[in-house]
């Protein structure tokens, strides 16, 4: 069986201020999860362990065009990002905590449209481009974002491990049912510490 941390890279998914802040995300909910669950902190330690051994992090985030072109209200995010216009190039909304990086050695995948992180973006290439086998997820939120990435990257050939304890939804219920109904069938789901022990060096 192949090993499932072989040739790993950390996936940060959608950390930005617009998304994590109380006071400007659009999802009150996720952004009380992710004080409460305390993720930035521990993403963070975990985003050092990667480098430490050399191993890539990425940050997948989210930079609407200002004119908001490629952006259509065919769902409830969606509608909800053309109202607000949040996480708008250049705003605020669009930065990463900065106990996050990125670090100079970091990858930084955006993206203008869509809901998960590979589509319209270079995001697969990069990571074979870097030899990765196996994407650890962490970040938000297991309601969509999440499952979305995992789905993509199993689809792409990817080993997928999720670092529960990295994660939030938008509320403990959803991020429980989401796990056990949806990404527990996608990604081996374990906590960052026995993550960060099981790490190869470069």
């Amino acid at each position: 069986m192949t090993d499932p941390y072989l040739a790993p890279a950390l996936v940060i998914s959608e950390c930005q201020r617009g998304i994590l802040h109380p006071g400007l995300s659009v999802s009150s909910g996720l952004a009380e999860e992710v004080a409460a669950r305390g993720i930035v902190g521990r993403t963070a330690a975990l985003a050092r362990e990667f480098r430490n051994r050399g191993l890539p992090v990425v940050h997948c985030i989210i930079e609407h065009r200002a004119d908001q072109a490629g952006m259509l209200p065919n769902s409830y995010l969606g509608a909800m990002a053309l109202r607000t216009r949040s996480l708008t190039v250049g705003t605020p909304d669009v930065e990463i905590p900065s106990e996050l990086g990125p670090e100079p050695g970091d990858i930084v995948s955006s993206r203008a449209t869509g809901v998960t992180a590979f589509y319209g973006t270079d995001l697969d290439a990069m990571l074979r481009l870097q030899g990765v086998r196996t994407v650890v997820l962490a970040g938000v939120s297991t309601n969509v974002a999440l499952p979305g990435l995992a789905t993509e990257a199993v689809n792409r050939g990817y080993h997928v491990v999720l670092a529960e304890d990295c994660t939030a939804g938008t509320s403990a219920q959803a991020h429980a049912a989401m796990l056990e109904n949806l990404i527990g069938a996608l990604a081996r789901i374990t906590p960052s510490e026995d993550i960060a022990a099981r790490l190869p060096r470069q």
